[in-house]
C-alpha cells in the first residue's frame, strides 16, 4: 500500500506545528475507501447482470473465484468477510491454499448465520444499484453480504494505512529535522555505508552518525499518550532517539531510564527538542529560530515529490550530493 508525497509533507507540517496529523490519513483513507466502493459496485452489476437465474451463488462464483483474472487471494478473503490477516493470525498462515480454504469456509457460515437471521426477521431490505444507465436489485440477503465487505474492506484499509503512514513519515520527517538545525549531509546520509558496521542502512532505519564513528539508531512512533507498551520496542532494539506524536509521563520515564533521546512533537515547540539531542550526540548542529512552514516550503521539494509512491525516503537526492563534509541538504541562507 502506498501514501502520496503530498500527504506526507501535510503530516510533516502537523506535526512539526503540534497539531493532530490523523485527519490526512483519515481523508485518504475515505479517498481510497470511496473510490473501492464505486469499482466494487461496478463489478457486483456485472456479476449480478450474467446470472440473473441463480441464486445468491452468483456472488460466490464471481467474487470467490481463484481463477479470476483480477482476484488475488487478498481480494477474495476480503469478498468472504475476512481480512487476510485475521487468516493468518488464525491459522499462522498466509499461504494460498490457506487463504482460499479459509475463505470458502468463512463465507458460507456467514450466508448460512444472514439466511438464518433473515428469516426470522420481519426486516426486508432492497439495495438498488445503478450503474451507467444499467441498475440491479440484491435482496436482504444479498445486500447483507456486499454491506459487510465493504466493512471489512475499510478495515482493512483502515489498518495498512495507518501502518505506512508511520513507516512512510520516519526518513523524510528525520531529514526535514536535520535539514532544519543545518546538520551536515555526512551525519545523516543514509545511502552510504553505516561507520560503525560497513554495510548499508536498511529502509526502515534512520541513523545519525557521530564524529566517532558510532551510528545512532533513530526511531519514529506516531503513537497516542497513555500507550507504554509502544515505547518497548526502541528499547529493546537499542534505539538511541526516539520521535513521537505524543508521549505520556510513563514514556518518558522509561526512555530516560533506558538513556533514549526523545521528542515529543505535540508539546508546544516540541520539536525544538532535536536540538537537544543533536547537543547531547556531539553532532554538529545550528540553532533554528526561522519560521518552520517557510522552512519546509525550501525542503520538500528537496526530498518528496507529490506522485504516489511505494517509498518516499530522500536517499536518491542524498546520493546526489557533494562529499563535502560540511555539505547541507538545504541552504537557508
Amino acid at each position: 500500500m502506498t501514501i502520496t508525497g503530498i500527504v506526507v509533507k501535510n503530516i510533516i507540517r502537523k506535526l512539526l506545528a503540534g497539531e493532530d496529523y490523523r485527519i490526512e490519513v483519515v481523508a485518504l483513507l475515505d479517498a481510497q475507501f470511496l473510490q473501492y466502493v464505486i469499482d466494487f459496485f461496478g463489478r457486483v452489476v456485472d456479476a449480478k447482470l450474467k446470472n440473473q437465474s441463480v441464486t445468491i451463488d452468483w456472488y460466490k462464483a464471481e467474487f470467490l473465484n481463484p481463477e479470476h483474472p483480477e482476484f488475488n487471494p487478498s481480494d477474495i478473503a476480503i469478498h468472504s468477510g475476512l481480512n487476510k490477516k485475521t487468516i493468518t493470525n488464525m491459522y499462522k498462515s498466509g499461504a494460498k491454499a490457506v487463504v482460499l480454504e479459509a475463505s470458502m469456509e468463512h463465507y458460507d457460515v456467514l450466508l448460512n448465520a444472514i439466511q438464518e437471521l433473515t428469516e426470522q426477521s420481519d426486516v426486508d431490505v432492497t439495495l438498488t444499484i445503478k450503474f451507467r444507465a444499467v441498475s440491479v436489485d440484491l435482496d436482504i440477503n444479498e445486500s447483507l453480504i456486499v454491506i459487510n465487505t465493504l466493512a471489512v474492506k475499510r478495515a482493512a484499509l483502515r489498518g495498512g494505512l495507518w501502518s505506512t503512514a508511520g513507516k512512510q513519515v520516519e526518513k523524510p520527517l528525520m531529514t526535514t529535522l536535520c535539514a532544519l538545525y543545518r546538520v551536515p549531509l555526512k551525519y545523516f546520509n543514509q545511502s552510504v555505508p553505516s561507520a560503525s558496521t560497513g554495510q548499508v542502512i536498511r529502509e526502515a532505519d534512520f541513523y545519525l552518525e557521530g564524529d566517532t564513528g558510532l551510528s545512532h539508531r533513530c526511531e519514529v512512533k506516531l503513537m497516542g499518550k497513555g500507550n507504554p507498551e509502544s515505547v518497548d520496542a526502541p528499547i529493546a532494539r537499542g534505539s538511541k532517539v526516539f520521535v513521537a506524536d505524543t508521549l505520556s509521563d510513563q514514556n518518558k520515564a522509561q526512555l530516560n531510564e533506558a538513556g533514549i533521546h526523545w521528542v515529543e512533537l505535540r508539546d508546544e515547540n516540541g520539536y525544538k527538542r532535536f536540538e537537544q539531542v543533536l547537543t547531547a550526540l556531539s553532532i554538529p548542529c545550528q540553532p533554528f529560530e526561522d519560521d518552520v512552514q517557510g522552512a519546509l516550503d525550501k525542503i520538500f521539494p528537496v526530498i518528496l515529490s507529490d506522485d504516489v509512491q511505494s517509498s518516499v525516503t530522500p536517499d536518491v537526492i542524498l546520493r546526489e550530493q557533494s562529499g563535502d563534509d560540511s555539505q547541507l541538504l538545504v541552504d537557508f541562507d
